[in-house]
């Protein structure tokens, strides 16, 4: 029981950090729509990253890290948050500010990683002979803040991109996340913990930028979309 909780428990405290610092909340069906989205796509990551692996040849360990780093995982798990966005976010009634890019960004992202980390935790860690609770334990400060931190700057550039038109806001929503997540799996220790400074330290920017705006329009009722 410990462990399952250790597993879940970190998305849930990110999560919800984002989401109540949303002075206009979410509607909680979308949100858990959104949540059960990114749970489902890691389903058609594991397929293409599977196929990938098992048909392109690698040549060497570093060529190895390379191409497993930046042309699996991250590229693959990074686009499909997107396209949760892209697809179905964007048409929803209910993103109608900037910092809805941010929540829904975190939330497919922390979906996502909540599945994974159960799959690591009570399956992957018995194969490769690992402790399923010590496996849990290192995730937890390290994986999981990862997918959190890229759903923040995804988030913040697609929202940007959805209220200003502007293409290189797609773009870097995007390239942004995916050089981040790939970075965070080529580097070895303390590589990982470089990477998750850098974005931590960007997200807290990023985020604190949108809670100023949030903050000048508290007497104003939210503009609709159009």
């Amino acid at each position: 029981m410990s462990t399952l909780l250790i597993t879940i428990i970190p998305s849930l405290l990110i999560f919800c950090y984002f989401y109540f610092s949303d002075k206009f909340k979410e509607p909680k069906l979308t949100v858990a729509i959104v949540f059960v989205l990114g749970i489902l796509i890691c389903f058609p990551a594991g397929v293409v990253n599977s196929f990938i692996i098992d048909n392109f040849q690698k040549d060497t360990d570093f060529s190895e890290r390379l191409y497993s780093s930046f042309l699996t995982a991250a590229w693959v798990e990074e686009l499909l948050k997107f396209l949760v966005l892209y697809f179905i976010v964007l048409r929803r009634s209910e993103f109608n500010e900037p910092m809805d890019g941010i929540v829904y960004g975190v939330t497919v992202s922390l979906g996502f990683a909540t599945y994974e980390n159960y799959s690591y935790v009570f399956y992957w860690a018995k194969e490769w002979g690992i402790d399923p609770s010590q496996m849990a334990i290192w995730r937890s400060y390290s994986a999981i803040p990862l997918h959190g931190l890229c759903g923040v700057v995804m988030g913040f550039y697609f929202g940007l991109y959805s209220f200003t038109a502007k293409y290189k806001y797609l773009i870097l929503s995007l390239l942004i996340p995916y050089l981040a997540h790939g970075f965070y799996n080529f580097l070895s220790y303390p590589g990982h913990f470089i990477i998750l400074g850098m974005l931590a330290i960007f997200t807290i920017a990023l985020h604190s930028h949108f809670k100023k705006l949030q903050s000048e329009k508290t007497k104003e009722a939210e503009v609709k979309k159009v």
